[in-house]
C-alpha cells in the first residue's frame, strides 16, 4: 500500500521543475505516464552526464517510477491521444511557457470540460500573470530574480551560485507537490479540480527568511556575507588544522556560552565581553578570528568532538565523496543504489521515511517511450493495427 496508490498523474513537463513534482508523487505510488516528443523525447535525457544507454545521469534518478509515452504533439492525432489521457488522470503537470497549452487548445477551461475532476499544475519562470509571464527562464534566472543570487559569495566578489544550478527546479517542484495534494484534498469536498499557479522565482523567494520584512520596515538590504548569517555569531564555517572545513551555528547565547567552555575560553561569553548577542554582533571580525583559531589549532575530529561534548552544533562541509562514507548516510538510504539500464546506480533515496505506507523505487528512468504501446492498449483501448499505424505515420 503506498500513500498515493490509485492516483494517476500525466506529467507533459520538461527538463526539472514540474517533472520533479512528478517524480515525487510517483515515489509514493501515484501511477505517472510521461508524455515525450517521438525521436528525441524530453531534453532532460540529454541534460547532465552521458551514459552508455543514451540518456543522463539525471534523467535516469530523476525519471524513476515514470512510463514513457511518446506523442506527436504538433500532429492532431497526438493531441486528440492527450485528450483522451487527460480525461483518465487526477493531475496534469505541465511547465511549458504561457500560452502553450491554451494554443494546443488545452487551457484551464478545455481541460476542466475534458474531466472537471482534474487538477492542473502549471510551472513556469514567472508565473502564469503578470508583466514577466511571457518571459524564458532557468533556475539560475530564478536565483537572480528571487534575490538569491545576489546573497551567495564574498562581500568583495561576485555573486555566485549558490550550490547547484538547479536549486529552484528543485524546490518549485517541491512547491508542486504540496499544491497538487491540497488541490485533491479540496476535490474530495468540492468533487473538483483546480489550478495550480507556481512560478520559478516564487519557490526560491520564499525561502529568503525575513529579508522582506526587513527591507519593508529599516531598509535594509542584505548584501553578500560569504559564510556568515547576518543576525546571528558564530554562525559560519571554518579551517580546521588538518585542512578540512566545519559549519559552526550558534543561534543564541547560551549557544555561544557552550562553545566559549569548549573553546576553554568561557570568560568570552560573560555579560561585558562577547555573551549578548549584541556585542558579537559589533565585533564581527573578533568573534569570527577568536573561533577560527581555536578551530585552526585543532584536527577536525577533535574540535566536533568537543563541541558534540558542549552541545554546541557542528558538522563536517561534505564532499560527495564523504556522503558516501558516511554511516548516518547509510543507515537511512539516503542514498541508495538501484538497478538501472546501465547496471547498479547509487541516487537519493525516497523521502520523507512515511511509517505505514513509504515511498519506493520500482525502476529508474526508462527507455524512450517504453510504455507507449502499453499505455495506448490498456488505458485507451487502442488496438494494435491502430498503434502500429501511428507509429508509422510519426504520431507516436
Amino acid at each position: 500500500m503506498h500513500a498515493l496508490q490509485g492516483v494517476r498523474v500525466l506529467d507533459l513537463g520538461t527538463y526539472l521543475a514540474g517533472p520533479f513534482c512528478a517524480t515525487v508523487l510517483g515515489e509514493f505510488g501515484a501511477d505517472i505516464i510521461k508524455v515525450e516528443r517521438p525521436g528525441t523525447g524530453d531534453n532532460l535525457r540529454r541534460f547532465g552526464t552521458d551514459t552508455d544507454c543514451g540518456d543522463t545521469l539525471v534523467w535516469l534518478s530523476e525519471s524513476r517510477n515514470k512510463q514513457s509515452v511518446t506523442l506527436n504533439l504538433a500532429d492532431p492525432r497526438g493531441l486528440e491521444i492527450l485528450r483522451e489521457l487527460i480525461a483518465t488522470v487526477d493531475v496534469v503537470i505541465e511547465n511549458f511557457r504561457p500560452g502553450v497549452m491554451e494554443r494546443w487548445g488545452l487551457g484551464p477551461e478545455q481541460i476542466a470540460e475534458l474531466n472537471p475532476r482534474a487538477v492542473l499544475l502549471r510551472v513556469s519562470a514567472y508565473g502564469q500573470s503578470g508583466p514577466n509571464r511571457d518571459l524564458p527562464g532557468f533556475a539560475r534566472i530564478a536565483h537572480a530574480f528571487s534575490g538569491l543570487a545576489y546573497l551567495a559569495g564574498e562581500p568583495d566578489g561576485p555573486p555566485v551560485t549558490p550550490g547547484s544550478t538547479s536549486l529552484a527546479d528543485y524546490m518549485t517542484g517541491l512547491y508542486g507537490v504540496i499544491g497538487v495534494l491540497m488541490a485533491l484534498r479540496a476535490r474530495e469536498s468540492t468533487g473538483k479540480g483546480q489550478v495550480v499557479d507556481l512560478a520559478l522565482y516564487e519557490s526560491v523567494f520564499r525561502a529568503l527568511d525575513e529579508i522582506a520584512p526587513a527591507y519593508q520596515q529599516l531598509g535594509f538590504v542584505r548584501q553578500r556575507m560569504g559564510a556568515d548569517t547576518v543576525n546571528v555569531l558564530p554562525h559560519s564555517h571554518y579551517r580546521t588544522k588538518d585542512d578540512r572545513w566545519i559549519a559552526i551555528a550558534c543561534s543564541n547565547d547560551d549557544m555561544f556560552a557552550r562553545l566559549a567552555r569548549a573553546m576553554e575560553r568561557p570568560e568570552l561569553a560573560d555579560a561585558d565581553q562577547l555573551g549578548p548577542k549584541a556585542n558579537r554582533l559589533a565585533a564581527r571580525g573578533l568573534v569570527n578570528s577568536l573561533v577560527g583559531e581555536w578551530v585552526g589549532s585543532l584536527p577536525c575530529d577533535e574540535v566536533l568532538a568537543r563541541c558534540r561534548q558542549a552541545q554546541v552544533p557542528a558538522g563536517q562541509l561534505y564532499s560527495i565523496a564523504d556522503i558516501f562514507d558516511d554511516p548516518q548516510y547509510r543507515h537511512r538510504q539516503t542514498i541508495t543504489v538501484e538497478e538501472s539500464r546501465i547496471g547498479p546506480l547509487a541516487v537519493p533515496g525516497v523521502i520523507p521515511a512515511l511509517s505505514d505506507t513509504p515511498g519506493e523505487i520500482r525502476w529508474l528512468g526508462p527507455e524512450l517511450g517504453a510504455h507507449t504501446d502499453a499505455v495506448l492498449t490498456e488505458l485507451l483501448q487502442r488496438r494494435p493495427e491502430e498503434i502500429t499505424q501511428l507509429r508509422a505515420d510519426g504520431v507516436i
